[in-house]
């Protein structure tokens, strides 16, 4: 039995800087890891049917793991049957990124059990079509991303903590980017000029997801009071920054809805992961 992590992720900031003829957005953002994780087994069987435990509100077509496994497929050299079991502990529909780290996970796993020889380039390539957040989760690196996600620059960002919400609400994404108000021509923009004064960076989502979700609104003022709330991806959870005058414990307990206390992490677990 092979157990692995697969850690989340907060977009620091998130703007849409046009749209491309296909339909796709252009954005920028800042993909920070963080150690909230779920967590995969994987066990090879002598069958070749792939079995996944833990998702079952997810048809198998539908279903990022065993699509990631699909892909691996040509290149197996050792191929098994596999029973994938999943310990869920990131909220789904939270803009915290864990359908693509399982996906991730899932490819650097069964890269080598298939022996599939591939290298992290070539994974984060083939990652692409499962999502564009999947790239990032298998590098393992925190980056500031362009493109429609996938347009990686590696960074190093100071070790911090955060205060996550996760909001009683699932929210839709094609419903925000359906929305004509939604911001789609926002200037592009350095590093360095978010490092000057990053709480000036906000999420183009985040007045229409708070209009449209009275949960996050209501999360979100709740968290304005200790700091600068910020609405993660396109999912349901906020997030402040922890400064040292905060009272953790107290922010936490008062919550309106679920709550978590998160680290930064410099690098994925899975950057050293080898299977034993």
């Amino acid at each position: 039995m092979i157990r692995a992590p697969s850690p989340s992720k907060l977009n620091l900031f998130l703007h849409i800087t046009g749209r491309r003829d296909n339909g796709y957005h252009e954005l920028q953002s800042i993909f920070q890891l963080i150690d909230l994780c779920d967590w995969l087994e994987f066990e090879q069987t002598e069958r070749l049917d792939i079995q996944i435990e833990g998702l079952e509100s997810v048809n198998l077509e539908n279903n990022l793991i065993y699509r990631a496994t699909q892909i691996l497929k040509p290149y197996a050299q050792a191929q098994s049957g596999l029973n994938i079991r999943l310990e869920k502990n990131i909220p789904m529909g939270a803009g915290l990124g864990g359908g693509s780290s399982n996906a991730a996970t899932t490819l650097i796993v069964v890269n080598q059990l298939w022996q599939c020889g591939l290298n992290t380039a070539q994974l984060a390539d083939l990652a692409v079509q499962l999502g564009a957040d999947v790239p990032i989760f298998v590098h393992g690196k925190n980056a500031w991303a362009e493109g429609i996600g996938e347009h990686l620059t590696f960074i190093d960002l100071d070790q911090k903590q955060f205060i996550v919400l996760k909001p009683d609400c699932f929210i839709s994404t094609q419903l925000l980017f359906s929305q004509k108000t939604l911001t789609r021509d926002t200037k592009p923009t350095k590093f360095c000029a978010y490092q000057e004064t990053p709480s000036d960076f906000r999420n183009n989502f985040e007045p229409l997801a708070r209009s449209l979700y009275p949960e996050v609104d209501e999360a979100m003022q709740y968290l304005d009071q200790f700091g600068v709330a910020k609405l993660t991806g396109t999912g349901a959870c906020v997030f402040i920054e922890v400064t040292a005058n905060m009272n953790i414990k107290d922010i936490l307990t008062n919550s309106p809805c679920t709550s978590y206390l998160v680290n930064s992490l410099k690098e994925s677990p899975l950057v050293q992961f080898e299977v034993r």
